[in-house]
């Protein structure tokens, strides 16, 4: 796949790789863990859309129901499966130490740089660098089922990345040329606007990108004979979800079931399946904490840790689940970037740890 750029989780592994330890698989797992990981998911945020409108919240903020377990347990969760690739594993960590000590350095010093000119554009540069990165990681899963099948013709990757940025690109689009929304996606002006050209420019773009998709689709299952069902399920449950999530709907609750679940699932089942395939090679303590009820474990409690220092510092909502609220006043500061470095060093690292050239350990996932 070297026509393809690499970022985020999209070069692992290597075409050759998957084909020598799989033979002629579709799948990046297994068929029944791919369907689960993407349909699966996806089909749970639709569901979840179901539910709200059967609980009459599909127009409102999200109650505290779909909040612990769509946000606590998935989305800030899974920030905290990059300790798993990366700090859990001494053997990796000690490999590109200064990578693994600088990221968060220089994530933190700049943090505290941006908080100090404005809360507003701290939290607008740690938006639209979260963006980057929930639309790098669908891209990412598509990038890794071409790798897959072993499809590396340029046509077909200019196709197959149109389809799934346009899935992402225009419903933000649509977002930035409809403000103000009725949720955000940090907190409220966090996104700029655009002339509605913009949108309408995007939803011509986004027609094109995903017929065309469908018909080389069409072609290859049809004609060909030879499909690929995970890269279809990805680009499908990609358009469906962000469409309904952001265009179809105006608010909180259907934006957060439909944005984190898709993204927070696929991601953890990924590392997961990493820290299970290193765990004969890592040390005792990694080796038991790969083990999925301590994996999960680990990662709500790390999450629940951070959101009761944002709850009792910062946002003091949520008094019933995380206690009484704390004046930390002037030291806001350095404790908002702080509490913000999981975050952008997940965003930061993601980057690096999954690209196959520079990580060659990664093909024991296949094994």
């Amino acid at each position: 796949m070297s026509a393809e750029p690499l970022n985020s989780i999209e070069a692992v592994p290597a075409a050759d790789s998957l084909s020598a330890a799989r033979g002629d698989s579709w799948w990046l797992f297994s068929p029944r863990v791919d369907v689960c990981v993407f349909g699966g998911s996806a089909l749970v945020s639709l569901l979840l859309l179901w539910v709200g409108a059967r609980a009459g919240v599909l127009e409102s903020d999200s109650p505290e129901w779909a909040w612990v377990p769509a946000v606590l347990l998935v989305d800030v969760a899974h920030v905290y499966a990059t300790a798993f690739r990366v700090y859990f594993d001494r053997e990796e960590l000690r490999r590109r130490l200064s990578l693994y000590v600088l990221a968060p350095s220089i994530a933190l010093a700049l943090s505290v740089a941006l908080y100090s000119e404005g809360e507003a554009l701290f939290w607008r540069a740690l938006a639209y660098l979260a963006v980057f990165h929930f639309v790098r990681q669908q891209y990412g899963w598509v990038a890794l089922y071409r790798a897959r099948a072993g499809e590396r013709g340029r046509a077909g990757w200019c196709v197959d990345a149109a389809a799934v940025y346009m899935a992402t690109l225009y419903p933000l689009a649509y977002w930035h040329a409809h403000l103000p929304r009725r949720f955000w996606w940090f907190l409220p002006g966090d996104f700029a606007g655009l002339p509605a050209w913009v949108e309408s420019l995007a939803f011509v773009l986004y027609c094109l990108a995903l017929g065309a998709y469908a018909l080389r689709s069409a072609d290859a299952w049809l004609v060909k004979g030879r499909g690929n069902p995970g890269k279809d399920l990805v680009v499908l449950t990609t358009a469906v979800c962000w469409y309904a999530g952001i265009v179809a709907f105006d608010s909180d609750y259907a934006f957060t079931v439909t944005n984190v679940v898709i993204h927070g699932v696929p991601y953890m089942a990924l590392v997961w399946w990493y820290a299970r395939s290193r765990a004969p090679r890592a040390g005792k303590v990694y080796r038991n904490l790969a083990r999925w009820p301590l994996f999960l474990a680990t990662l709500w409690v790390l999450a629940y840790a951070e959101e009761l220092l944002w709850d009792r510092g910062v946002w003091h909502d949520r008094a019933w689940l995380f206690g009484a609220a704390w004046d930390w006043g002037s030291f806001k500061l350095f404790l908002v970037p702080l509490l913000a470095l999981p975050q952008a060093t997940h965003y930061i690292l993601d980057g690096f740890v999954w690209r196959r050239r520079s990580n060659p350990q990664l093909s024991i996932i296949n094994q």
